[in-house]
């Protein structure tokens, strides 16, 4: 591994290993802990500037960045980031998955905010020894079936005020040990979001991963909590179009009135939500597992394959669904809270209440929930979306 910390296989970038040198600002190393505040160790850094380009990477321990007030991230929002975890297989090997994908998605969030451009092969090697790095201590061998997270971020730091593209960018990598969210009932409740705000339109941002995306759903979903909901469920445009569920993605699994048995998600078309990368696989996974009877052979009973469909999905379609009993099984989706069940959305005064069955009787989300844990834990990767480090 040592070897490896000073010289990356992608555009002959050096990975420099700072972790044994004392933090500059000497700031006292939080240990995780079942919390979402605790870091580990060390902080990957990887330095941009319009006259130089990108530097080499350092690994650092942990501790505050050196940003000035009128820094373009603090002023303007110039941030974007991603979520990954580390996988401790259940065969004791570490796994990142579909890793490429965060990358290229990370680009283009970047982009969209004038930050600088880079290769999305230099991003994933250097994350991948920095998570091999962590994971020695935080996820050791021997906690199969366990997860570290890494939140790298990409910031404007040109310290000048008045509104221009970023001339200076800090790309950091850090890692937590984030638990697995919980719901109190069987499933999560949502409550769709008030008719006079809404999280993103045709034309906006939806589809970038920046920092400006979730902070001002904050007001709604406090009130969400507050009122006892896990999320809030972001309905778009006078037709109520269902978006996503808090910062996931949402399914519904129903039979279309045309008879037809679908699990259905929004489209991408219109660049609202974000192309979530467990959404893109469970579609995957769906589509590819329609061709393969057995595989939905659960629980002693067989159930009928679905039809994977992406296109605008109102409220009133799921009331109506709901209604005439073609409405089966509703979750969400995302690296954080992978795959959970949704047992209720409240919309303006009414329950809409969507059965949760238990995996023994054989519930669809069951079934898709571990069809994506054996690729995540290395039972089971027939598409070759998981790679060792």
């Amino acid at each position: 591994m040592m070897d490896f910390l000073h010289s990356v296989d992608s555009a002959a970038l050096k990975l420099v290993d700072r972790r044994s040198e004392p933090n500059d600002l000497k700031s006292p190393i939080q240990p995780p802990s079942d919390s979402q505040t605790g870091c580990t160790d060390h902080i990957l850094i990887w330095q941009w500037n319009e006259l130089s380009g990108w530097g080499h990477p350092e690994i650092r321990p942990y501790g505050p960045l050196p940003i000035m007030p009128s820094a373009s991230v603090l002023q303007y929002a110039t941030a974007c980031f991603e979520g990954i975890k580390v996988y401790r297989g259940y065969d004791d090997k570490l796994r990142l998955f579909r890793i490429s994908l965060n990358c290229e998605r990370m680009v283009k969030s970047s982009m969209r905010v004038k930050l600088p451009e880079f290769a999305p092969a230099d991003l994933e090697a250097i994350i991948s020894r920095f998570a091999a790095i962590e994971a020695e201590k935080w996820l050791p061998p021997g906690l199969k079936g366990k997860t570290l997270y890494l939140r790298p971020t990409h910031i404007g730091t040109t310290a000048s005020l008045g509104l221009q593209k970023p001339r200076h960018s800090l790309l950091y990598v850090v890692a937590t040990l984030l638990p697995g969210f919980s719901t109190k009932r069987s499933g999560m409740r949502l409550l769709t979001s008030p008719a006079n705000t809404i999280r993103a339109w045709p034309g906006g941002f939806g589809n970038a991963k920046l920092g400006a995306n979730y902070g001002p759903t904050l007001v709604a979903h406090d009130e969400a909590i507050r009122s006892d909901f896990d999320q809030i469920l972001w309905l778009s445009g006078p037709e109520g179009y269902v978006t996503e569920a808090g910062a996931s993605n949402f399914f519904v699994i129903w039979i279309s009135p045309g008879g037809e048995l679908q699990i259905v998600t929004a489209g991408l078309h219109n660049g609202i939500i974000l192309e979530g990368i467990t959404r893109r696989s469970i579609l995957e996974l769906v589509r590819y597992k329609s061709l393969q009877e057995e595989a939905w052979i659960v629980a002693n009973r067989q159930l009928k394959p679905l039809t994977a469909v992406e296109r605008d999905i109102s409220i009133q379609e799921i009331q109506a669904a709901v209604s005439e009993g073609r409405l089966l099984e509703a979750f969400a989706s995302g690296t954080a809270y992978f795959i959970t069940p949704v047992e209720q959305i409240h919309h303006r005064g009414q329950d809409i209440d969507i059965a949760t069955p238990s995996e023994e009787s054989g519930s669809y989300t069951s079934l898709i929930k571990n069809w994506l844990s054996n690729v995540v834990y290395g039972r089971d990767d027939p598409l070759g979306w998981t790679q060792t480090i």
